[in-house]
């Protein structure tokens, strides 16, 4: 029977990280890390369905398909997208250098990188850099890997969840980075989820599948989907349990949703220059395509938006998003609330008085908005964050 484990550090039993300096962000600090597994791991992935792929990602995409993983290598400070076969050279002696570091077959390996776009990876810095990766390899080492990815994040991100099977404690630990170019569409980040049960690989593809689907495919912060988008999971057996029971099965995928939720609404709260976090919600929509396309469109709305940042619940803007999503909606059965005070009732204002309390909701961090078309039962939503000064700032400057 496996130790009892700590539930006041974000380890997972039998994975090692570490993060170190190795120079290639513009402002010093960690930027380049390394999980190990103990042993080979059951590996799942999803990546980015951006038609521009980064070198990484079709590496690992490559590296994954046999459902099984030892190491993961990640850098920030450079995407190593849009550099073509130099780049993916670049990845593939990357994943080589690990391979010699730890002793393992470089298909063991998955690789992702995040940072500026268009610009070849340093070798010189990773190559120099690795030796100190393996030597300080530690199992407390999650919190710098956290650290080390980070680009215009402001805060590392990092959930767990811990579970029982067959009466044998397991845990799953997820850390992911993001700020920018979030937009549903796949994953929108990098994240790297970790866990010590025994699962089967395709068990572990179709719940990371579902789960991402629930989680990271439902959050935006300005449209725009990455050339590195990526979710790998590794699972190491180490909790020493058998095949997953129905009940085991099912508390498992609840737990790894409800860690890929943590970690990406950290991610909507976290968006560039963002200061508020705001669920949209479409109820009774005539389909489920229909729920999320709309869902989507005013999420997704610079309009409504910085209405969003300046605290003005502009509902003409909304309703001019919900008409251009081409869903089935009659605009005189719309409704509108922030969070409980209705502003829109049957496509009309419901007045000033409304407006006024739904603008005193919208000085708060976080609150929902919900529209209900009336025209079917099917629900979906977005979480999404306002437009700021801050944000145009922060891009801008974001090369230079």
């Amino acid at each position: 029977m496996p130790e009892p484990l700590d539930k006041g550090t974000p380890t997972v039993r039998g994975f090692k990280a570490a993060a170190v300096a190795s120079g290639l962000k513009k402002v010093h600090g960690p930027d380049l890390a390394l999980i190990v597994s103990e042993r080979a791991a059951t590996a799942a992935g999803v990546f980015t369905s951006n038609k521009v792929k980064a070198a990484p990602v079709i590496l690992s995409r490559k590296n994954i398909q046999n459902g099984r993983a030892t190491a993961i290598i990640a850098n920030a400070g450079n995407a190593n997208a849009c550099t073509g076969n130099p780049g993916l050279a670049d990845t593939e002696r990357t994943a080589d250098l690990v391979g010699k570091a730890l002793g393992i077959s470089p298909d063991e390996i998955l690789v992702a990188s995040t940072g500026v776009i268009g610009q070849r990876l340093d070798m010189d810095k990773i190559r120099s850099a690795i030796p100190e990766l393996r030597e300080t390899l530690t199992s407390e080492g999650i919190p710098m890997v956290a650290q080390a990815i980070m680009t215009t994040d402001s805060f590392p991100k990092i959930s767990r969840f811990d579970g029982m099977a067959e009466k044998r404690p397991y845990r799953i630990l997820g850390l992911a980075k993001g700020a920018g170019m979030i937009m549903p569409n796949m994953a929108t980040m990098l994240c790297f989820i970790l866990t010590d049960i025994q699962i089967a690989p395709d068990t572990l593809r179709q719940a990371l599948s579902v789960s991402t689907e629930k989680t990271f495919n439902r959050i935006s912060v300005d449209g725009d989907t990455s050339t590195n988008d990526m979710v790998l999971m590794l699972a190491n057996g180490m909790a020493g349990n058998t095949a997953l029971r129905e009940e085991d099965h099912a508390r498992f995928q609840e737990g790894l949703t409800g860690v890929m939720e943590d970690l990406a609404r950290m991610i909507v709260k976290d968006g560039e220059g963002a200061t508020k976090l705001v669920d949209v919600v479409i109820n009774n929509a005539h389909s489920a395509e229909d729920a999320l396309n709309a869902a989507k469109t005013v999420a997704n709305s610079s309009l409504v938006k910085t209405a969003f940042y300046g605290q003005d619940p502009n509902w003409g803007r909304i309703m001019a998003a919900l008409g251009r999503a081409d869903v089935d909606m009659d605009e005189t059965h719309v409704d509108i609330r922030v969070n409980d005070v209705q502003i829109v009732s049957g496509g009309l204002g419901s007045g000033e008085e409304a407006e006024k309390q739904a603008a005193e909701i919208m000085t708060r961090k976080e609150f929902v908005l919900s529209i209900d078309l009336h025209r079917g039962s099917h629900r979906d939503h977005i979480v999404t964050c306002d437009l700021t000064h801050e944000y145009i700032n922060i891009n801008a400057d974001y090369r230079t």
